[in-house]
């Protein structure tokens, strides 16, 4: 019988939903660690990505396509927008809306932050082989994808 200090019950310890939990912990803790280092958060990641993925868009849709809170949007739209990483116009069609739009700085600074949350996600999965890697996201995927989630 294991009696080590800090080892949580056999009972716990094969619980998927608690693995799955455990395992996003330690995954947010390197991924936050590293864009801090870069010195942003998750939102300004998400909201590049999106912007340069599907292009020049009102901030309600990139809201929705992210996952980013309505209030949370302006403060993260206004930040990047003063870095230059976002440019922000009225909507021609509706001058109430705002369209938001990567700029080239912001392009470079994607693909470093790309290239930093490869390295994270690299030390995240250190101690799995590539093909288990593969088929963990994969599983990952169809979990949250039945579960009505989104990979934001």
């Amino acid at each position: 019988m294991d009696t080590e200090e800090g080892t949580p019950p056999q009972r716990l310890r094969a619980l998927p939903s608690r693995l799955t939990n455990q395992a996003a912990l330690a995954a947010n803790r390197i991924v936050d660690r590293a864009l801090a280092e870069a010195g942003v958060r998750r939102y300004h990641y998400a909201l590049l990505a999106a912007s340069e993925e599907y292009g020049p868009s009102s901030q309600a849709d990139l809201g929705r396509r992210t996952g980013i809170d309505r209030s949370d949007m302006v403060a993260t739209v206004n930040d990047l927008a003063e870095r230059r990483l976002l440019d922000r116009t009225p909507d021609p069609q509706d001058r109430r809306r705002n369209i938001v739009s990567i700029t080239a700085t912001g392009r470079r600074e994607l693909g470093r932050l790309d290239r930093l949350l490869a390295a994270a996600q690299d030390a995240f999965l250190a101690p799995l082989p590539p093909s288990d890697r593969q088929i963990l996201t994969g599983l990952l995927i169809r979990l949250v994808d039945h579960h009505g989630g989104r990979h934001g």
